[in-house]
C-alpha cells in the first residue's frame, strides 16, 4: 500500500511540475515560435539560393549547386537596379534622418501654435497605407511638371521615412533627463559643447535606429517608388517584373547576402552594447 500510494503522489506531482514550468517560460517558448515563424522564409530563401532550376521558375528543388553564388550579377540589369537601390535607400536615410532628428527636438523641446497639427501630419503617413500617399505625391509631381525618376523617388522615399525617425528621435529625446544638461552648463559648457557632448549622444541610440528603419523601409519599398519611378527600375521593382517571367536563383542570393548583413550588423550591435555594459560595471 505504501508503494502503491507513493506512485500516485510522484503521478501527481509530474504533471503539476510541467504545469508550473510550462506558466512560467510559455512567454519565452511564444517568443521563439514567433521569431521562427519570422526567419523561417529567409531559410527558404537562403535554401534555394544553392538550387539549380530545369526551368526559369525556381520553385521546386532541383539539384544543389553554387552557381548563382559565383555569379551573382549574372543576370541583366539586377546590380544595376541593387545599385540603384541601395544609392536611394542611403540618401534618404541621411536625409530622413537629419530632417526627423531637427523635426524630433522641435516638438519634444519648443512649444508653438502649429505643434499639435505638426505632431498630427507627423503620424498620418504611418497610419494611411501606402498607396494612398503614393497616388498623392504622384499626383504633386504631375501637376507641377517634374520627370519621374531617380529624384522623385528619392523625394517619395524621405517623405515616408520622415515619420519613423521623428517618432524614435522624439521618444528618446522625452524621456531624456534635463537635468544632464543643466549639470554641463553649470561646468561652464557652451550650448554647442552640451549639444555635442551631452544631448547628441543620450539621442544617438534613437537616430540610429530611425536611420536603420528608414533605410530598411526605403530599400524594400514597392509601392511608393512603382508610382514615383517612371521608367527606374529599382531592386524590389526588378524582382517583381522578374516574378512574372521567371525568378532566377540570382535574387535569393541578393536575398540572403542581404539577410546576412542586417544579422551580422544585429550581432555586432549586441556585442558592442554588451561590451559598454561590462566596462561600466
Amino acid at each position: 500500500m505504501a508503494v502503491h500510494g507513493t506512485t500516485e503522489a510522484t503521478a501527481v506531482r509530474t504533471p503539476n511540475r510541467d504545469l508550473r514550468w510550462l506558466r512560467r517560460n510559455i512567454i519565452a517558448i511564444a517568443g521563439l515560435c514567433t521569431l521562427g515563424y519570422l526567419i523561417l522564409p529567409n531559410i527558404v530563401v537562403m535554401v534555394f539560393s544553392f538550387n539549380k532550376p530545369n526551368g526559369r521558375f525556381n520553385y521546386q528543388w532541383q539539384r544543389f549547386s553554387t552557381d548563382a553564388w559565383s555569379d551573382p550579377c549574372g543576370v541583366a540589369d539586377l546590380c544595376g537596379s541593387l545599385g540603384l537601390s541601395l544609392q536611394i535607400a542611403l540618401w534618404a536615410t541621411v536625409g530622413a534622418t537629419v530632417l526627423g532628428t531637427m523635426i524630433a527636438f522641435a516638438l519634444a523641446r519648443y512649444r508653438f501654435r502649429a505643434r499639435s497639427g505638426v505632431n498630427t501630419l507627423i503620424f498620418l503617413p504611418m497610419a494611411m497605407p501606402e498607396v494612398v500617399m503614393a497616388a498623392s505625391l504622384a499626383t504633386l509631381f504631375l501637376n507641377m511638371g517634374i520627370q519621374f525618376g531617380f529624384w522623385t523617388i528619392l523625394i517619395a522615399h524621405i517623405m515616408f521615412c520622415l515619420s519613423f525617425v521623428v517618432t524614435a528621435v522624439k521618444a528618446r529625446v522625452m524621456s531624456m533627463d534635463p537635468r544632464l544638461e543643466q549639470a554641463a552648463q553649470d561646468l561652464y559648457a557652451s550650448p554647442l559643447q552640451t549639444f555635442l557632448r551631452v544631448t547628441l549622444p543620450i539621442a544617438a541610440p534613437g537616430i540610429a535606429s530611425g536611420a536603420l528603419l528608414s533605410f530598411a523601409l526605403s530599400f524594400d519599398d514597392f509601392i511608393i517608388t512603382n508610382f514615383n519611378a517612371g521608367s527606374t527600375v529599382t531592386f524590389p521593382m526588378f524582382v517583381w517584373g522578374s516574378a512574372q517571367r521567371g525568378t532566377p536563383v540570382q535574387i535569393n542570393v541578393i536575398g540572403t547576402a542581404m539577410f546576412l548583413v542586417a544579422v551580422l550588423c544585429v550581432v555586432v550591435g549586441q556585442l558592442a552594447g554588451a561590451r559598454k555594459r561590462s566596462k561600466r560595471s
